[in-house]
């Protein structure tokens, strides 16, 4: 059976290049490697910082984190607290020669980061390899990051196994709009594959659905009781670089998973959120809110779904 293991590359994102070969490249970039059992795959939100929506999505698609430091700007700043709210415990963390060692690590006191493995640049290839698949059991649960048309074959999506297992012919179900879809055919690197195994990173030449139909942050499933929510309460912690007061009927965006949509505040206390469109959750999963808009801080806060 092939193993994955999926990494986010965060701060110099150039190093990605050094790992595996790149693939699919939009806001995200993917680079992935084959090597014996094991396909790696790196992950880089190449949108950023000019859009904050990649740096959560990037870092949703993957159990561990590469972050390589290269200046303590106000972006370095963001992908620390990134990490910290959706509390993303396994990493490497390394810096540039141009790096103050005691500025950053005052930077990353108290959060996640504060754990990571510290390694010197020359050495993040060898810590890579040492690091073990995560797996995680269960109903088939699969999160869609792109989705093309392919000239003779039809649609297409690329995404990962959150949980359980995909297999060629499975029937499943498209959320949160909950259409039917069957899996034709599996690749895994380009490969072709009968199945494929959390947390694995896919292509699925599927029949049912369109392009049209089918948005980032999407799932196909197995289960069909997914939570489907308009409407969100959470346990909300402000972030507390950002200044602004938040009030009713202000504007933003949630991010969860990979899914990020449009929002407003229904009240504060409790804090509520009215949302454009529908998502998929699950209770106590981290909802992160943000403001792309804002010249000075864009994560407000997050919390948990109640």
């Amino acid at each position: 059976m092939i193993k994955s293991v999926n990494f986010v590359v965060l701060g110099e994102q150039s190093i990605a290049n050094d790992f595996g070969k790149k693939g699919t490249s939009t806001d995200m970039t993917l680079f992935d490697k084959k090597e014996s059992d094991i396909i790696r795959t790196w992950i880089t939100p190449n949108g950023f910082p000019d859009k904050i929506q990649p740096l959560f999505q990037a870092i949703n698609l993957a159990e561990y984190v590469i972050f390589y430091v290269g200046s303590l700007d106000k972006f370095t700043g963001e992908q620390i607290i990134a990490l910290d709210v959706l509390k993303k415990k396994e990493g490497i963390i390394s810096h540039t020669y141009e790096v103050d060692e005691n500025r950053l690590s005052a930077m990353i006191k108290g959060t996640v980061l504060e754990h990571y493995k510290r390694v010197s640049s020359s050495d993040i290839k060898q810590e890579i390899n040492k690091l073990e698949p995560i797996t995680k059991e269960g109903k088939t649960k699969i999160v869609i990051d792109h989705c093309f048309d392919v000239k003779g074959v039809g649609t297409v999506v690329l995404g990962k196994v959150t949980q359980g297992k995909v297999m060629q012919y499975d029937n499943l179900k498209l959320f949160p709009n909950g259409t039917d879809v069957m899996i034709k055919s599996i690749q895994m690197h380009d490969d072709p594959v009968d199945e494929a195994t959390s947390p694995a990173r896919v292509g699925l030449s599927v029949k049912g659905i369109t392009v049209d139909d089918v948005n980032r942050g999407d799932y196909l499933c197995q289960d069909d009781s997914q939570n489907i929510q308009s409407e969100l309460e959470l346990d909300f912690t402000q972030n507390p670089f950002y200044k602004s007061t938040i009030s009713e009927n202000q504007m933003c965006l949630v991010s969860i998973g990979m899914q990020i949509k449009a929002a407003k505040f229904k009240s504060i206390k409790p804090f509520t959120l009215q949302l454009d469109k529908p998502v998929v959750c699950d209770k106590n999963e981290i909802c992160v809110i943000l403001k792309p808009e804002s010249p000075t801080v864009r994560i407000l806060g997050s919390g948990k779904i109640l």
